[in-house]
Parts: structure tokens; sequence; C-alpha cells
């Protein structure tokens, strides 16, 4: 199972963090490989990434716990291939707030469809250590 990973240590609040992730506009700003989003998160709705390799996708908000936790997930119909990204806060005990970034690939065509799926390490990398720039910033 393909799958990515990203998680940063941020010096800011929960709502801070929050906020600056909840803001799809600056989704670009986070993530050089991101051309636009259309739409706001929210449960139930539906965000579309277009990215600047030709591509859009939308994805659906199926959980979404202000300040702690959202889900998106999109893919093929009857769950032949499916990519679920989570992104969690996680207060610690030293007052950072522990920032993590996490897509993983399933379905019965996810071992042919993923074999085309770029690296995207690096861009999970960027918007991990460009969210922590921009909240610790406000």
């Amino acid at each position: 199972m393909k799958s990515f990973h990203a998680s940063t240590r941020i010096q800011s609040t929960p709502d801070t963090i929050w906020k600056t992730l909840m803001d799809a506009n600056r989704w670009p700003e986070l993530d050089s490989s991101i051309l636009r989003v259309d739409g706001t998160p929210a449960l139930g709705g539906t965000v579309t990434v277009h990215a600047k390799a030709g591509r859009a996708f939308p994805l659906k908000v199926v959980e979404f716990v202000p300040r702690e936790r959202m889900v998106l997930s999109g893919g093929m119909p009857l769950g032949l291939f499916t990519g679920t990204r989570t992104y969690t806060l996680s207060p610690r005990a030293d007052g950072l707030i522990e920032f993590t970034m996490r897509e993983v690939y399933t379905g019965l065509l996810a071992p042919l469809i993923t074999k085309s799926i770029p690296d995207l390490q690096p861009s999970f990398d960027e918007f991990a250590g460009n969210l922590k720039t921009h909240a610790e910033r406000a």
C-alpha cells in the first residue's frame, strides 16, 4: 500500500493553525504543486484541488473535527481506487502542536494506479513546513 506522510511541531495555537489550514485559497502558498483550490472545507462538502501538473482532484470532506482532524477522500466508484488524506492536530505536553498529514491509497486497482503516482513526499514536506511558518508568524 502506497502512502505519504509529513509531520512537524508548531509553536502556535490549534485555532491559528486550523484557521490557516481551513483557508483552502492559501493552499497554493503552502504547496507549490497546487495551482488553486475550489470550495471550502466543511463536513460533507467537496474541495477540488487543481494541480499544476494539469489534473483536478475532487475530494469529499468525510470527517471534520475543528482544531483536531479533517479527512478528505476521493477516487473511483465502487471503491476500486481511493485516496484518503488526513490532517491531524495533536497538542503535546511541551505546549507545541503536532501537525500530521498522511495520504493512503486503497482499493482493488490501487497496486496498478499507484505505479503512476509520482513521489509526493516533497510536496507533503513543503506543505507541513509552510503551514508551520504561516502559523508561527500569525
